[in-house]
């Protein structure tokens, strides 16, 4: 075993090599992106697609773990801030940055082995979920929120591991049609969601974590499929809706649905 991973032995004897050859793809880089990232290259995962358009400014230095002062000012891409830290960690990492949307490189994306949602909205959510499922791979989605118009405000936040055969978001109650059409609303007549670093710690966390149990089962169980976060009393929990769906079928996603259709694009529904 690499002498930088002693300390994770209880993983498995096959962990390190596991890691090292898993392909993760990661959209969104800025918040949660940005911890999931490097947290996987500290464990020693290798191989990384990263994708964001988005350039770095001083408002992101907040919540963004690894961005400079300086990176700020130079509206450095995101993508090559976190290329250059997962390098930093991990001198033998294969990154490549995708500076785009994802659907700029879906067939790169369909060839990963597990996929990380980290974006803020609930449209590129619904896509990338979509996409993941039509193409078998493991989707897994955070994401947090600030609720309330005066003191005390609500933070919460999730972690949805959205699985081929296994409950949607949808399903889920956490994607829903009326929420979509209330965020096209009104997208772009406010400004940004508010995000601050801890929570978004805590998720992505999370969220390694339940990726490191699926592939090592280390602990015996697998993980919860939705985990919910009261950030008010800085707590994790399994979501209710889990009772409820234990034998649940996915009826936006069914077993036998065609897969990989070379006409998939982000408007088309499935169900």
């Amino acid at each position: 075993m690499d002498e930088r991973f002693s300390r994770q032995q209880f993983l498995g004897p096959q962990f390190d090599s596991l890691a090292t050859d898993t392909e993760i793809a990661i959209a969104g880089l800025c918040g949660g992106g940005s911890h999931v990232a490097q947290q996987l290259a500290h464990i020693g995962f290798g191989r990384f697609q990263l994708f964001d358009a988005d350039r770095a400014e001083e408002s992101n230095t907040g919540r963004m773990v690894g961005l400079s002062a300086q990176d700020a000012a130079q509206r450095r891409l995101k993508t090559e801030v976190i290329t250059q830290r997962i390098l930093e960690i991990n001198p033998a990492a294969v990154v490549v940055a995708h500076p785009g949307p994802w659907q700029s490189a879906a067939g790169t994306l369909k060839r990963c082995h597990v996929v990380f949602g980290c974006v803020d909205r609930y449209q590129p959510r619904e896509e990338l979920e979509r996409f993941c499922r039509r193409y078998l791979l493991p989707y897994i989605d955070i994401g947090m929120d600030v609720h309330g118009g005066r003191l005390p405000y609500q933070v919460s936040g999730q972690v949805i591991l959205s699985l081929p055969e296994r409950p949607c978001m949808r399903c889920f109650g956490f994607l829903t049609d009326e929420r979509l059409r209330e965020e096209a609303h009104r997208y772009g007549n406010v400004g940004g969601r508010p995000q601050v670093v801890w929570p978004n710690g805590v998720l992505a966390s999370t969220a390694v974590g339940a990726l490191v149990q699926l592939i090592a089962p280390w602990s015996g169980e697998q993980p919860a499929l939705y985990i919910e976060y009261d950030g008010n009393r800085h707590r994790l929990f399994p979501s209710a809706r889990l009772a409820a769906l234990q034998n649940h079928r996915c009826p936006h996603f069914p077993a036998g649905m065609a897969l990989g259709d070379a006409d998939w694009s982000p408007g088309r529904r499935v169900a």
